[in-house]
């Protein structure tokens, strides 16, 4: 796994990403400082984006506290939304959660504005938790100015879902490595009734789980160099239209909401969606999936070429915690064999540690999850630049009136490429 994805991102070094897609999350709680209670025990907050992963980590934090008795590990789940909301509030408040997940979005922003721990000198320390462990692509993410600030937690690919009992009604083999775009097209016309009651794919407007794979896959690109837009490229151009076409040909629901695309596959209301490796936990634990869908590898664009976005969480300290020691420690935790294997085996998400993949793999039974791993082969890192917040929101507002057929895909792109060159011109 090492070697694929440290091949991936010296192939995509100039656009390099990374970090786990945004699982979401309907669960929110609000950020309390860390104390220590009544009991003596030093109480540490950890926030977390995606309820479906909140069961795992807490099992996982359970068995860090059997191992540590003077800690106790306490998450809060804040939706995706609202996460970066929350942390900017606390950043601003001083009241920042002990620990917490990182994004590459926002890495740039909380690193140099040092609200951060660096954790070089605690790495060099440490006998359970080493960047060694990790794939190089995702190590980068999180150092910024040779200072590591967050250590790995996860990786994600994008795959293709599909409802075999659907396919199975029509006649229809199931989606394999064979199928280009011509092919998803040409079945979701199939799949897709007249009266409105099922679509032949969910073509949901999202970046990561979305239109982002195709860009890549007809060979154009988001960020093609570290201060340039590749929304103008007609590559981009064409991957887009064909994208947004699903939708403009009525082959699937118009859905700009990130939960109605999980909610459309998981009601039968689409016969195939583009969904990212986190969302396992959630499917597996819905009936109606389990019983009728599974996943595989996503479409070859035009010309054969393969792509699915790749990206990984980091676990980060916040650089005014009052309990730093405690904290390293549970991040320490997490980073280690003992953690990431108990993480891959509960099907938490794809451990970043290598080896830890296949565990990932071998604890689902009920999907074809080696699909997402397999993958890697031509993963593609998620663009990121230094505010790739500011300029990804502005091209994805942008980008809908194309999505919704207000505008000509040309026209929509244009303007986000626009927009977001004058944001990566002021990035130093």
């Amino acid at each position: 796994m090492k070697t694929l994805v440290r091949f991936c991102s010296l192939m995509a070094v100039s656009t390099l990403l990374a970090a786990c897609g945004s699982g979401t999350s309907d669960n929110s709680s609000s950020s309390s400082e860390s104390q220590s209670n009544n009991s003596g025990k030093t109480e540490l907050s950890y926030a977390i984006w995606d309820s479906n992963q909140e069961p795992g980590i807490r099992q996982i934090a359970d068995q860090f506290e059997a191992q540590n008795p003077d800690i106790k590990v306490k998450i809060q789940v804040v939706n995706w939304d609202n996460y970066w909301t929350m942390l900017e509030a606390g950043a601003t408040g001083g009241s920042l959660p002990d620990a917490f997940w990182m994004h590459s979005n926002e890495i740039y922003r909380y690193a140099s504005n040092d609200m951060l721990l660096p954790l070089d000198d605690y790495l060099a320390k440490s006998k359970t938790a080493s960047l060694s462990n990790f794939p190089d692509g995702l190590n980068a993410i999180y150092n910024i100015n040779d200072k590591q600030y967050a250590l790995p937690k996860d990786f994600d690919t994008i795959g293709l879902w599909y409802n075999k009992k659907m396919f199975d009604e029509a006649g229809i083999a199931y989606p394999d490595e064979t199928w280009d775009w011509d092919k998803l097209k040409e079945v979701a016309k199939k799949l897709t009734k007249d009266d409105g009651s099922q679509y032949g794919f969910g073509a949901g407007f999202s970046n990561q789980e979305g239109f982002y794979n195709f860009i890549y896959q007809n060979g154009g690109q988001v960020l093609a160099d570290a201060k340039t837009s590749g929304y103008d490229d007609p590559k981009t151009v064409e991957a887009l239209d064909y994208y947004f076409s699903f939708v403009k040909e009525k082959l699937s629901p118009v859905m700009t909401e990130d939960r109605k695309r999980a909610e459309a596959f998981q009601n039968g209301q689409v016969a195939m969606g583009v969904f990212g490796s986190w969302n396992l936990s959630g499917f597996s634990s819905n009936d109606y999936v389990k019983a009728n869908a599974d996943v595989a590898v996503l479409p070859k664009g035009p010309n054969g070429k393969r792509a699915t976005i790749f990206n990984g969480l980091g676990n980060a300290i916040a650089a005014n915690t009052k309990h730093p020691e405690a904290a390293w420690k549970w991040v320490e935790y997490l980073s280690s064999k003992e953690a990431q294997e108990m993480q891959a085996k509960l099907g938490v998400a794809i451990s970043a540690y290598e080896g830890a993949a296949q565990t990932w793999v071998d604890s689902n039974k009920d999907f074809a999850v080696q699909k997402y791993v397999d993958m890697l082969e031509y993963a593609q890192i998620r663009p990121y630049s230094q505010m790739t917040l500011k300029w990804e929101e502005k091209a994805y507002e942008l980008l809908k009136p194309a999505y919704l057929g207000e505008e000509k895909t040309k026209d929509a792109a244009q303007k986000a490429a626009d927009q977001m060159n004058e944001v990566l011109a002021s990035e130093k």
